[in-house]
């Protein structure tokens, strides 16, 4: 129902302007359509947000912009498939916290996740969204905690993948909560995750809010807590960790755009200039905020540089002092 919600969305007139600017000529993009590299599953989170922001970066650049989704061992296919793409402006990656964590995560990288990429542009931040099956037991934050730590290694928990946003936040609350000893069952993206929720093979998962949201409405599963300072419009009942008795735990993925290092400044900066435009379309925020992700359109290729600078100075200690292994 999301999904199809979004690929309906038309383009407000404020993004037809730039129409004329492609009827000049296509400078140095090439003539072919833009692949924008999702490495999560189809129907997942990012990859619905993604396909929003394709959509209207379609109506401001040269060319479409098609979005391929490639997933395996974690977000590392998809991800080595950009970096070694031609540096022509025909491929960029739309990826999440889980690039800051590569280097971390993984010893034998063919790729540098600093060095062969261009952070292109920030687009927006997400909190994370406890879920448990219905069958649980546990009804609150304190109830489940005391649950696993009095059963280390019994129950499971989902990823969107191996050092993903998901993997990353559910470790750290594992670790926040005093060391508590879970098994992690790594999906390819959220979506394929979500029916072994539903059906009890899995216990918890500390979802992208984004695609956890509509089943907590619905009653299919039970939230517990989400991992921003504030609670969100669309579970105003829903406390947050800080509420719940874990004070200092937060987490947030966020969405960005890279490209391969190498390619033309004049293409990284008209793909910066056309994201941001995107995401002050007033229909895309609000699509964006309706996905609970806090948009940013104000972000160069140097901010954005910056920022994954420091989500990487953040996150690769925690990786390494909780020990998390790829799956």
């Amino acid at each position: 129902m999301q999904r199809r919600g979004i690929l309906r969305l038309g383009v407000s007139a404020g993004l037809a302007a730039p129409a004329i600017a492609r009827a000049q000529g296509t400078g140095g993009w090439p003539r072919q359509p833009v692949r924008l590299i999702c490495p999560f599953a189809a129907g997942g989170p990012t990859d619905v947000a993604a396909r929003l922001v394709a959509e209207g970066l379609s109506n401001m650049l040269p060319e479409r912009v098609v979005v391929e989704n490639r997933t395996g061992s974690g977000v590392v296919v998809g991800t080595e498939l950009v970096a070694k793409a031609p540096k022509d402006g025909s491929t960029f990656l739309y990826s999440t916290v889980a690039h800051s964590v590569l280097r971390a995560l993984f010893s034998n990288l063919s790729f540098d996740p600093v060095r062969d990429f261009q952070p292109v542009a920030l687009l927006g931040t997400i909190p994370m969204l406890l879920q448990l099956n219905n069958n649980v037991p546990a009804r609150n934050l304190g109830e489940l905690i005391a649950m696993v730590r009095a059963n280390p290694g019994r129950y499971d928990y989902g990823s969107s993948g191996a050092g993903g946003a998901v993997h990353l936040a559910t470790e750290l609350f594992l670790h926040a909560a005093g060391g508590l000893k879970m098994n992690h069952v790594p999906y390819r993206g959220s979506a394929p995750a979500m029916p072994d929720l539903l059906n009890g093979n899995l216990t918890m998962f500390l979802n992208v809010a984004s695609d956890g949201v509509e089943s907590v409405k619905r009653g299919a599963t039970r939230g517990l807590a989400i991992s921003s300072a504030r609670r969100i419009p669309q579970l105003p009942d829903l406390p947050t960790f800080a509420e719940a008795g874990l004070p200092g735990y937060e987490a947030y993925t966020w969405h960005m755009i890279f490209a391969p290092a190498g390619v033309p400044e004049e293409v990284v900066r008209r793909m910066n200039e056309a994201a941001n435009a995107v995401v002050r379309d007033p229909r895309t925020q609000q699509r964006m905020v309706e996905m609970t992700i806090d948009p940013r359109s104000d972000t160069t290729p140097e901010t954005a540089s910056a920022w994954l600078k420091g989500e990487m100075e953040k996150w690769e200690p925690v990786v390494r002092a909780i020990g998390m292994t790829p799956a």
